[in-house]
């Protein structure tokens, strides 16, 4: 356990870098933005298009995974559902709390601290819970809130979802990668050097961002946000556990970097949602602030615990 805390204290230290340079204002609200915006568009996606033309959709693609991550989550994002509605939040709320339990920050932190601490066979999996969790639960909140504002499903949410998918970066790099895969398409030694280098941005530089933007979160509403916090570091993992060993014949180390994946704190993307459709913003910032804080300790619990199988 100590050992893998070491492990990953390096990957928090660079996130408490960046808050506390966003804290003293050396670093922007303004300078954050431009430095999430180049980390989102140029430098994650470069080290996803690279990490895709090296695997077959066959590598990513495995059904009972898919499915064991998604049932599992789907179970957690109806339980958090179903209290935030008997509390007497609106539908709206509801969905973004959902949000919250189950969307963890696989893209900025997942995929650069878990393909380093668990190897470079984990990118087929953390891939494949980034893309579950944005086509599938990206669009259910878009649906939901949507939905709900006008009172009923129209062609006009799906064509706004449809083309939210679109145009996600994280999306089309790792589809690019895998047609250039599927097709053998030789890739150019200063291209591949030129995408090696973008690439290699995108680990400092998410974690850095990630501190960054922790800086201008609030922690109001602590007691729903702590509640949202325990459901995405500890129910989240545990239903995915359960899912992954007991449930689906999932490959031992490929559910170990499930878990994994599930394990880590609210995804700050779900803020970016909230802020966008004027809907618990507050909460939502301080369950990301409580949970990225709070991971620094049961992602290394959960890690420690994986890879033991």
């Amino acid at each position: 356990m100590w050992d893998i805390f070491l492990q990953t204290l390096p990957f928090f230290m660079l996130i408490a870098l960046g808050y506390g340079s966003g804290r003293t204002g050396f670093f922007s609200p303004e300078a954050t933005a431009y430095l999430t915006k180049f980390v989102f568009y140029f430098a994650l996606s470069a080290m996803l298009f690279r990490f895709s033309a090296n695997l077959s959709l066959a590598d990513i693609l495995d059904w009972p995974f898919v499915l064991a991550y998604l049932s599992a989550t789907g179970v957690v994002y109806v339980f958090a559902t179903i209290v935030a509605l008997r509390r007497g939040v609106p539908v709206t709320e509801a969905a973004v709390e959902a949000q919250c339990a189950v969307i963890g920050n696989v893209g900025f932190l997942g995929i650069p601290m878990l393909v380093l601490l668990l190897g470079e066979a984990a990118v087929g999996p953390v891939m494949m819970v980034l893309a579950v969790d944005l086509i599938v639960f990206g669009s259910l909140i878009v649906i939901l809130i949507t939905g709900a504002r006008d009172g009923r499903m129209s062609p006009k949410i799906l064509w706004t979802v449809a083309v939210g998918l679109l145009k996600n970066p994280m999306i089309v790099s790792i589809t690019l990668g895998l047609l250039v895969s599927a097709y053998s398409l030789p890739i150019p030694v200063p291209v591949n050097d030129f995408l090696t280098l973008l690439g290699a941005a995108a680990t400092p530089g998410a974690l850095f961002a990630i501190g960054a933007s922790l800086a201008s979160k609030s922690a109001e509403r602590v007691a729903v946000a702590g509640w949202l916090s325990f459901n995405k570091l500890v129910l989240h993992p545990a239903a995915v556990a359960v899912a992954a060993l007991f449930l689906f014949d999932v490959d031992p180390y490929a559910a170990g970097v499930m878990i994994a994946a599930a394990a880590l704190p609210v995804a700050g993307n779900v803020y970016i949602l909230a802020q966008h459709y004027g809907v618990a913003p507050t909460r939502v910032s301080a369950s990301i602030l409580i949970s990225t804080a709070v991971s620094v300790v049961t992602v290394s619990l959960v890690i420690a615990w994986v890879t033991t199988f």
